[in-house]
């Protein structure tokens, strides 16, 4: 370990003991905002096509499609640049200022993309301005995620952090259901003409309350312990804050390469699932069931994994996470190939198996991820270290699913590029894991102990 990086003895002495109380008010209002996050993400994915149509209408369908998805990937390649900008940010003046500002940011990008106006009106300003919107969102997502995973990571007592952790994903789970939900009943009640002029904007719109909300349950939080515990050492803190970015990639960069393959994993995975499935059942195979059905369908899967996700993460807690974690890229390598058959066969039956198994391969990152790469790196860099390797990774692998796969189904013709695809990232995550050190029941790096109560505290003697 660095001098650079503050570190704390692990001894009964220094555990923390962390009230339950103050845990849940800290879970509940990360994956909160991450409810609002991804049910962001999630409205802008399901309507891609209407998107397309909107602010592209003068291009083929393939090309309003790939120019859509274009414009979602752009927010992706401004991310890294907020995780470099809020991740040390986040840990020099904390990770409860950075989250509040990350929210509001990204509120008002996704309400400005529900105001603007159509190509139809300001020809190719709109276009313009969408992307601006996206870049906004991309930027404030950066620090957003890192953040909210280090947040969690350092309120939770060693021995439960795979289940708290857990309770990120189920947020963003909520929000893609609520996104996909409403997507669909905008598809299902308005007429074609009236989805087109006004109706695309609703979703949009809706994100200002969410935001609000998710704002306020952030400023009402604490610091989090290992971070206040750093506070104490304000000089030490102060000389390594002024070096963080040449710290982080010069003393981490192992530590960054092992979370950009588990990130590629599970973004991949994720993406392929939320993001391009929805078009690749409506607008690459032939047409068998309705749009609305396929709407239910992706929901009915995601629901699944909402009713699972916490049960992964606890039992991550108990057999370890490499365990789970190298399970689900095992698995992604046998099974991605009879999803997509199944999803291909096109019929409501086949279509949900082939989903669902995707969704079961996913929810096993989506249960452990949020409690592994937080302790891939110690405190005094842990935000910035994991908010700069984690956007790097999703912009350049999770974000772009959506357009590679437009782009190289259309090349080639081959629809069994997702099933490919899928399993290159699931041996790209084997190997990752396999390199990565066992953390569950373990302090995080430059942390103390994390206990829930005394009883527990004086048994780590």
């Amino acid at each position: 370990m660095s001098a650079d990086v503050p570190t704390e003895k692990r001894t009964p002495q220094s555990s923390t003991v962390v009230a339950p109380a103050l845990v849940k008010r800290a879970v509940t209002a990360a994956a909160v905002g991450n409810v609002t996050e991804w049910f962001d993400f999630g409205v802008f994915a399901y309507m891609a096509t209407t998107i397309g149509k909107v602010f592209y209408p003068e291009s083929s369908p393939t090309a309003q499609l790939l120019a859509t998805f274009g414009t979602f990937a752009a927010a992706f390649l401004v991310r890294p640049l907020g995780g470099m900008f809020f991740g040390p940010l986040g840990d020099r003046i904390g990770r409860t200022r950075v989250l509040a500002t990350t929210m509001i940011l990204m509120a008002v990008g996704t309400f400005c993309i529900g105001i603007i106006p159509s190509y139809a009106t300001i020809g190719v300003a709109a276009p313009m301005l969408l992307l601006l919107a996206r870049l906004v969102q991309g930027f404030s997502t950066g620090g957003e995620y890192g953040g909210a995973m280090t947040f969690i990571a350092e309120y939770a007592p060693d021995r439960r952090r795979g289940f708290l952790g857990s309770w990120l994903e189920f947020g963003t789970l909520v929000g893609y259901i609520l996104g996909a939900l409403v997507v669909m009943v905008l598809s299902a009640t308005l007429s074609h003409d009236d989805l087109l002029s006004w109706g695309w904007r609703i979703p949009f719109l809706v994100s200002g309350p969410l935001g609000i909300v998710g704002l306020y349950l952030r400023m009402k939080l604490e610091e989090t312990p290992a971070f206040a515990k750093l506070v104490e050492d304000a000089d030490q803190r102060e000389q390594h804050a002024k070096k963080a970015i040449r710290t982080i990639f010069v003393q981490h960069w192992p530590a960054m390469l092992k979370c950009g393959g588990l990130v590629l994993v599970f973004n991949v995975t994720n993406y392929m699932l939320t993001s391009y499935m929805p078009t690749y059942l409506s607008d690459v195979l032939p047409p068998s069931i309705g749009e609305t059905e396929s709407y239910l369908l992706q929901i009915a899967v995601m629901v699944i994994m909402l009713v699972v996700i916490t049960s992964i993460g606890r039992y991550s807690d108990r057999v370890g996470r490499k365990p789970v974690i190298l399970s689900g890229c095992i698995a992604l390598v046998v099974l991605s190939v009879p999803s997509v058959l199944l999803i291909q066969h096109n019929t409501t039956g086949t279509v949900f198996t082939g989903l669902l198994i995707m969704g079961l391969m996913l929810v096993v990152f989506s249960a452990t991820m949020p409690s592994t790469l937080p302790a891939l790196f110690p405190t005094g860099v842990r935000q910035g270290a994991l908010s700069i390797s984690f956007n790097t990774s999703v912009s350049l692998f999770g974000g772009t699913v959506a357009s590679v796969m437009t782009a190289l189904i259309a090349t080639t013709g081959d629809v069994m590029w997702p099933a490919w695809y899928l399993m290159g990232a699931g041996a790209i995550g084997a190997i990752s894991m396999w390199f990565t050190k066992e953390s569950a029941n373990e302090p995080l790096p430059g942390s103390p102990a994390a206990v829930e109560d005394q009883t527990e505290k004086s048994g780590r003697s």
